[in-house]
């Protein structure tokens, strides 16, 4: 994709999304609290599944830089003394790596010196977001999940690293699992990043993975789509836009203001979905309460 059509996709998707000068809740305007209602409607069966992976404290071709986890507590004579003692620990995280699910705020992409809806980029300092930060979600966002399989369209495990989802898949698998995605919905992407992972092992995922086409945000924008994610970075690795990394964050992120969910964990919901016949469920993501943050940790609950 070349940077002149980049730029007039770009310029499609941020004039093309309306919104108020002073909106920072950006999609999110698309779930209401009539769309939340009827979302609840999703709930059938009471069946609970988390959409994370379980947080990696080990180096991988993937995770340079690995989330930290130690006992602090208790004191090895605490272990056998009398009398009331407690287990504490304590936990540090690289929140936008390529292992870890997280949740990215709209203060997240800064590009030609802004952010979302023009805020200036020069909001975002050493001590924190002063605008468009995680605080934006701080009640959380619950709505209606919709899971489209694209390796289950294509009848395979997964896709390939450096393979594309496009708009044309996302209607396809619509058609294949008989579902729609509408206004105000979380839409969840299986790209099967998660499973290779899993059977082959880690590689190094910022230089090749699966993911969206940017010509697919086209469907997400004609849908009101609320949120994006995906078990692996939503970006495919290599780009297909030259001196443009992430062109989906930016489409997503800068110029609809689309809250992203990287790197999360969908075979347990597949399963699920499979055996109830229906791929939409009631969504709960619960962001940390983090002033000033770019992003979370993520563990997102669908109830079917």
């Amino acid at each position: 994709m070349t940077m002149d059509a980049f730029r007039a996709l770009y310029e499609q998707l941020r004039d093309g999304t309306p919104r108020s000068p002073d909106d920072r809740r950006g999609a999110l305007g698309h779930l209401t609290p009539e769309r939340v209602v009827a979302a609840a409607a999703e709930v059938r069966s009471g069946r609970t599944v988390s959409l994370a992976a379980e947080i990696d404290t080990r180096p991988a071709p993937d995770n340079p830089e690995p989330a930290e986890h130690r006992m602090t507590g208790p004191a090895a004579a605490d272990i056998v003394a009398d009398g009331l003692h407690f287990a504490l620990d304590r936990f540090a995280m690289n929140v936008h790596g390529d292992a870890d699910s997280h949740l990215d705020a709209l203060c997240h992409v800064l590009f030609d010196g802004e952010l979302y809806n023009g805020v200036p980029a020069d909001s975002v300092t050493p001590e924190g977001a002063g605008s468009l930060s995680l605080d934006v979600v701080r009640d959380g966002i619950v709505g209606r999940g919709v899971l489209l399989d694209i390796p289950r369209l294509r009848g395979l495990p997964w896709l390939e690293p450096d393979d594309h989802v496009t708009a044309a898949d996302l209607a396809a698998a619509e058609a294949a699992q008989g579902v729609r995605t509408g206004p105000g919905d979380l839409l969840l992407v299986r790209v099967g990043h998660r499973r290779r992972r899993r059977e082959l092992g880690a590689w190094n995922a910022a230089r090749t993975r699966a993911g969206l086409h940017p010509t697919a945000m086209q469907f997400l924008a004609e849908r009101q789509v609320a949120v994006l994610g995906s078990d692996g970075n939503n970006d495919t690795a290599p780009s297909t836009v030259a001196d443009i990394a992430f062109p989906v964050h930016v489409l997503a992120i800068h110029a609809m203001g689309l809250h992203l969910m990287d790197y999360l964990e969908f075979a347990e919901l597949a399963l699920a979905c499979e055996c109830e016949g229906r791929w939409s469920f009631l969504c709960a993501v619960a962001p940390l309460r983090l002033p000033g943050a770019t992003g979370s940790p993520v563990n997102p609950i669908a109830v079917l």
